[in-house]
């Protein structure tokens, strides 16, 4: 089959600009595509973060005021690693410190609509006859809210074949009806099979309505956002256009997260030399100030400290886990409640429970390989990378039943044991009580080594490198084009 192009259209790229698991996707899957043969360009906003990066970017185009409410920008190109980059360049809009979403205070940029409005805008642009590229784009691939107006654009005039990706269904990207003109969508646009979405201009139900090819990040998010309590009341949406939608489970860098190769760990191991991951468990606790020895399980978290995540759970039993006995490593931030807690737990169980509040990439990757037991009991998680991490490191994860934790981890049981496919622990509810189940039942089978190294090497075997993840990609991006 020919080579296809795909512009892939991001509002966040690591490791330059990342505030979640759309930055790591929007830097891995297009570079696996580039390496399978497809001309693929990854079209950002020129943030801050990239002009450092990409000073030299060349010029490539002026773009003129695409509406009444649309700035005129420039387009530039760069390369990172053999990856083409198109850089929207409009400084007024996104040369700005921070949070590429949100101000000083924490709050919404006030001229959001107008930021991604432009992104979508182009992205589209990009995709059609009119654009002032010198490159014929097969698939035009969005990425959530802040790019998924495009198709909406391909729809009402013309263009490529699009595919929107949801990452996380709870961001929508709603604006009041006023920005309709401003961003130069037509009047006929403003219908309940259109753009409108109780009474407001929704970015990501009109990717929804529009796009050839719906995608998300695991296949049972896929199906859980059909369902009214996932779905964030764009369920019946998905329902209609179920067919159009499928799952498809995210990768990771196996080159970044290698416990063979990792320069933050204290010994490098592999699924065949385990007995070196104890000595990152001395190192690791050592670092944290908790008690040294490998006579207890230790359990460790590495996330945003938010009720999503399910860390409200831990906090109601975690005084219990010196008495599990076991211990306790976390890395996070999030909720200053949250973090109270946590700063508050560490400091009545001293050597026995650790919390670092912030974030350090060295400390994740050391937490990985030191702890036994990887805590993520999430309420809702779409794809969810640091279980794939955990399996990786030979440390099983524990983690509620939901989109990429139900895909990735099978719960330890005679059958799965038989069948080679058991790797962590999965909770028979979201309770407190339930996680303290699992904890009781994790510790358990830690004393049983022979158990425990199996389900350790069960993990490291599996493949979660992007290989499967971009073929999936390119089947969609031709079912889109054949939709279109």
């Amino acid at each position: 089959m020919k080579p296809l192009a795909v512009l892939f259209a991001a509002s966040e790229m690591a490791p330059w600009v990342k505030t979640g698991g759309l930055g790591d996707v929007a830097a891995a899957l297009p570079a696996a595509l580039r390496r399978a043969g497809h001309d693929i360009r990854v079209l950002l906003p020129y943030y801050p973060a990239l002009r450092v990066a990409f000073p030299a970017a060349q010029m490539l185009a002026t773009i003129p005021a695409l509406s009444a409410g649309l700035p005129p920008a420039r387009l530039l190109a760069a390369e990172a690693d053999g990856l083409p980059l198109l850089l929207l360049d409009c400084p007024e809009l996104f040369d700005r410190p921070g949070n590429p979403y949100l101000d000083a205070h924490g709050h919404d940029q006030a001229d959001n609509a107008v930021r991604f409005g432009l992104l979508s805008r182009v992205a589209a642009l990009l995709g059609q006859a009119n654009s002032p590229l010198d490159w014929q784009v097969d698939v035009v691939h969005v990425n959530d809210w802040q790019t998924a107006l495009a198709p909406a654009f391909l729809h009402y005039e013309g263009g490529a074949a699009s595919v929107v990706t949801v990452h996380n269904i709870a961001f929508q990207g709603c604006f009041g009806p006023e920005m309709l003109p401003r961003l130069g969508l037509p009047a006929a646009a403003w219908r309940f099979d259109g753009v409108e979405y109780h009474g407001q201009l929704s970015f990501l139900k009109a990717g929804l309505q529009f796009a050839s090819q719906i995608s998300t990040v695991s296949p049972t998010y896929a199906r859980e956002i059909q369902d009214e309590h996932f779905g964030y009341g764009l369920a019946p949406l998905l329902r209609h256009r179920r067919h159009a939608l499928r799952g498809i489970l995210n990768g990771i860098d196996t080159a970044l997260w290698n416990p063979a190769a990792d320069p933050a760990l204290a010994e490098p191991y592999a699924a065949n030399r385990l007995a070196a991951k104890r000595g990152n468990k001395a190192a690791l606790q050592r670092e944290m100030g908790l008690a040294e020895g490998n006579d207890l399980p230790l359990f460790g978290v590495i996330s945003r400290l938010t009720e999503q995540k399910g860390l409200d759970l831990l906090l109601t039993i975690a005084d219990g886990i010196p008495h599990l006995p076991a211990q306790l490593a976390v890395l996070g931030s999030g909720d200053k409640a949250m973090e109270a807690g946590f700063k508050a737990l560490a400091e009545r169980h001293p050597g026995r429970i650790a919390v670092r509040l912030g974030f350090d990439e060295g400390l994740a990757h050391r937490i990985e390989a030191g702890i036994d037991c990887f805590l993520m009991p999430s309420r809702f998680e779409p794809c969810g990378l640091n279980q794939m991490y955990s399996l990786r490191y030979g440390t099983p994860p524990l983690v509620q039943a939901t989109g990429g934790l139900a895909d990735t981890v099978v719960d330890v049981n005679d059958a799965s044991l038989a069948d080679k496919t058991a790797n962590g622990f999965v909770m028979p509810d979201g309770s407190p009580h339930a996680l303290w189940l699992t904890m009781e039942r994790a510790c358990t089978v830690w004393q049983d080594k022979r158990r425990w190294q199996r389900l350790q090497q069960n993990g490291m075997r599996r493949d979660f490198s992007w290989t499967l993840a971009a073929n999936d990609y390119l089947q969609l991006y031709r079912d889109a084009i054949a939709a279109h």
